[in-house]
């Protein structure tokens, strides 16, 4: 570890910081800098190729290619640039328009294009389409990689373990048995789900002046139809244009974001403590590492820390996002900074996502069931048939045939040889009787197995089965 990481004040910068490199370059202050750049010079080449504005003329093949090279070369010696320039003027955004006018040259061919640098741009115009693709990147090239990565191992052990009967628990109790693969398949059900919706979040942007009004663009080219030129360059990078706003894109979208999020979180929290439960049943073994602690003082302990790590981590992400989605739609007026502190912090949010994610896929890679110790539970439970048995009554008008099941097993150690000496005195047809009979608790599963196995394909938003969708 770096020197540098032992004094980061944030685990997701010196602990982990090598989980996290893939938003590292997307949300840090270098990223924001960078989307900042690119935002101003797309705008500038989208006005000198707009025939309304006639001041500005187009651009030569060279300063396409200066200005390209600007955004497609750009370093962490040009962030450092800005930084400096931003030390001087103490405005990020004025910043990067004059580390773009050095760019260009001050030559007198290039003076009318720089003074077109910004133009009729308020800084939260540069902003906004900035946090924009540094979201939408952060989404598409590295959350929802990771979040694949998870479904799909999540699948292999649904498949691998379709048919592994196993005994619920509902209110920590007895319940109607099941099969591993089915409790991971309803996981997964729930995860494919949300990531549809996250993958669905549209991610908007403003590109209208000072209070959403285009008031300077119409003072100096009041015959431009600016609304047509705007949107247009919103959808050029992307996005999807909000025209109704204030000085500030009103985030309603990023709150949609963090909310689909938080979502995502909690079934994975929920996913962490099954896990851990089952763990401590015995219903899973954790693969060790020969030279692996785990604990300081008892030498046999396997923990299923991996589990843990994910769920405090999700919790930091969770907080984080929730802060997000209930501060950043709600400004004074037209606008207050307070949003511009909280936006910051978009890495630090996502960064424990990743975390989480991490040690939920290294901590699912180490589980093996141990099927005998779920068979010995599941064979200790001739209770739990109390049900089938009483339904089939019902279905042959047997009277009571609840309370019958219920004075015979209610809170009470049932075994094979109790059960069968009642099922033998029902008055049911023989084939019934002797299915009846043929049930065990193992076999009592229901239509878990083909539930488990349908999970290669994954629900859609109307409830339907999509196959392949991940």
């Amino acid at each position: 570890m770096e020197r540098t990481q032992l004094r980061a004040l944030s685990p997701a910068d010196g602990r982990y910081a090598d989980k996290v490199g893939g938003l590292r370059d997307i949300l840090s202050e270098y990223g924001l800098i960078r989307y900042r750049v690119l935002v101003e010079v797309r705008w500038l080449q989208w006005m000198a190729d707009e025939p309304s504005i006639a001041e500005l003329p187009p651009l030569s093949s060279v300063m396409k290619d200066v200005l390209n090279d600007i955004v497609d070369n750009f370093t962490a010696d040009d962030a450092e640039r800005v930084k400096a320039i931003e030390a001087t003027t103490n405005h990020d955004v004025k910043a990067v328009e004059y580390f773009i006018r050095e760019k260009i040259g001050s030559g007198s061919d290039n003076s009318v294009l720089s003074d077109f640098i910004h133009f009729g741009c308020t800084s939260e115009d540069i902003n906004n389409l900035a946090y924009a693709l540094m979201l939408r990147a952060a989404r598409d090239e590295v959350l929802q990689i990771s979040m694949r990565e998870l479904g799909a191992k999540l699948r292999s052990i649904s498949a691998t373990y379709a048919d592994t009967p196993m005994l619920s628990r509902t209110h920590g109790q007895t319940a109607s048995p099941t099969t591993v693969g089915k409790e991971i398949a309803n996981v997964i059900a729930r995860l494919s789900r949300t990531r549809q919706q996250f993958a669905a979040v549209e991610i908007r942007g403003k590109f209208n002046g000072a209070v959403g009004n285009f008031n300077a663009h119409l003072a100096a080219y009041p015959d431009v139809d600016w609304l047509s030129v705007s949107n247009g360059f919103i959808l050029s990078l992307g996005l999807d244009p909000n025209t109704h706003t204030t000085q500030i894109e009103p985030h309603d979208w990023t709150a949609e974001y963090a909310q689909v999020l938080i979502r995502y979180n909690t079934i994975l929290i929920d996913l962490c403590r099954d896990v851990w439960g089952y763990v401590s049943l015995g219903y899973f073994k954790q693969k060790v590492s020969e030279n692996e602690v785990g604990s300081s003082t008892m030498p046999h302990k396997v923990n299923p820390i991996d589990f843990e790590n994910a769920e405090g981590n999700l919790g930091l992400a969770t907080a984080l996002l929730d802060h997000f989605a209930v501060k950043l739609p709600v400004s004074r007026w037209q606008r207050d900074l307070t949003d511009s502190t909280v936006q910051r912090n978009f890495g630090v949010a996502l960064g424990y996502l990743m975390i989480a994610l991490s040690a939920l896929k290294k901590g699912l890679n180490k589980l093996e069931a141990d099927a005998e110790a779920i068979a010995r539970d599941i064979d200790g439970a001739w209770e739990v048939l109390a049900e089938p048995i009483q339904t089939v009554m019902r279905r042959y008008a047997i009277p009571e045939p609840y309370e019958k099941l219920k004075a015979l097993t209610r809170g009470r150690v049932v075994d094979k040889a109790t059960l069968h000496d009642f099922i033998r005195t029902l008055e049911v047809p023989e084939s019934e009787k002797q299915r009846l009979l043929e049930l065990t608790p193992a076999s009592y599963t229901g239509m878990a197995t083909s539930l488990a196995r349908n999970i290669i394909e994954d629900l859609s938003e109307t409830g339907r089965f999509i196959r392949n969708n991940d």
